[in-house]
């Protein structure tokens, strides 16, 4: 059966484009509506704590079923369906129940989506950037087309726009076909030998620091570059430019691969990530330098993300992707985002942005270590 390109590029351009709506503008929304810097920090937490949980539970049910299309379809659904209920009301208990609520489900969609695309895609991993860099063009286009409407509308109707986005996710989900897995075998490596290895440790504990530095990024760069002067327009701007510099490296990648290893690669974009946000921490007011600062997304981000699908293709294997996705989903973006929302969070008024950041590049500077000692040190991981 032949790829079906672009439903699966449909659906990361969608997936993407509700991240574009929520990063950038969902902080700036929950200050409009009477939020404090904790409360956000808070409720940007519960938003990620859910990946810790949701995704290992989805990822075990999709590698026992092999229908991840189907769960993906049921998780879409549920979650646009669940999110309407932002609609409703106004309060933190209220906000609290339904961030919990579409996110444990929107949460499993994306890992299970990489897995059924990996199995797309067969003998020519190398190829997923190409697929990917669709949910980068998806998070500009959200990005750009909010923060022009934002100088000029309530950011009031962000959940409108938002729930909109995800019924097409879903329409698109349900139209994409599924991939045939590999039969499982008695004979196979058991899941825990496979999360016991020290190098699985270690990589999976270098993307839990890499998040945990992304936190104050992801939660509080569009109040930070508002109290620096900068409008909804030009935030937005600085968002797209972090994007799009990461669809050049998807485009890239294939011939990065050829000239450079995987661990190469992972370490130079920890070390970037280490540059980037002290950048960000001491010079924001300078303006070409921010926009340098926003250019290393594509190694900070992208790079790294690449990375890390690649090796876990090798450390799983087709038999446990499902669970391999949705580790390295929980782990990294789920307990490393919650723990850099929270300190953000806790931290952004009592010890100030700068140093907020600060920590962020130490987090990095750790992973990098880590990742010096331990990550990618043989051909194959397997």
């Amino acid at each position: 059966m032949s790829v079906p390109y672009w439903r699966l590029s449909a659906f990361y351009a969608c997936y993407f484009a509700i991240l574009g709506a929520f990063l950038p503008f969902w902080s700036l929304y929950l200050q409009q509506s009477g939020f404090n810097a904790s409360e956000i920090g808070q409720l940007t937490a519960l938003l990620v704590a859910t990946k810790i949980i949701a995704p290992n539970l989805w990822g075990w049910i999709a590698d026992k079923s092999s229908k991840r299309l189907r769960l993906i379809r049921y998780t879409t659904f549920l979650s646009a369906l669940l999110f309407a209920g932002f609609l409703y009301q106004v309060d933190y208990a209220w906000y609290a129940y339904v961030t919990v609520g579409f996110s444990f489900f929107w949460n499993a969609s994306l890992p299970q989506f990489e897995a059924v695309t990996l199995l797309h895609l067969n003998a020519t991993p190398q190829h997923y950037s190409r697929i990917r860099l669709w949910g980068s063009v998806g998070f500009i286009a959200a990005v750009l087309g909010i923060g022009r409407s934002l100088d000029y509308f309530s950011i009031a109707h962000l959940p409108v726009i938002i729930s909109i986005i995800m019924v097409l996710n879903w329409m698109i989900a349900v139209i994409t076909p599924e991939a045939k897995s590999i039969p499982l075998l008695h004979t196979q490596t058991k899941i825990w030998q496979v999360i016991g290895r020290t190098e699985v440790i270690a990589f999976l504990l270098v993307y839990l620091l890499l998040q945990i530095s992304h936190g104050p990024y992801y939660v509080f760069y569009s109040v930070y570059l508002k109290q620096h002067g900068y409008t909804a327009t030009v935030t937005g701007l600085f968002w797209a430019l972090g994007v799009f510099s990461e669809i050049i490296m998807f485009i890239l990648f294939a011939r990065l691969v050829k000239w450079f290893s995987l661990r190469t690669l992972l370490l130079g974009s920890l070390s970037l990530s280490v540059l980037r946000w002290t950048i960000i921490a001491y010079e924001p007011d300078i303006a070409p330098l921010l926009v340098f600062a926003q250019l290393l997304h594509a190694a900070t981000f992208g790079v790294a993300h690449v990375v890390a699908i690649q090796l876990l293709s090798q450390y799983f294997g087709d038999h446990h992707q499902g669970i391999g996705q949705a580790l390295y989903a929980s782990i990294s973006f789920g307990i490393g985002g919650m723990l850099g929302s929270l300190y953000s969070g806790y931290f952004w008024d009592s010890l100030g942005a700068m140093q907020v950041f600060v920590i962020a590049a130490l987090a990095s500077g750790l992973a990098l270590i880590i990742a010096y000692l331990a990550v990618g040190k043989t051909k194959k991981p397997v």
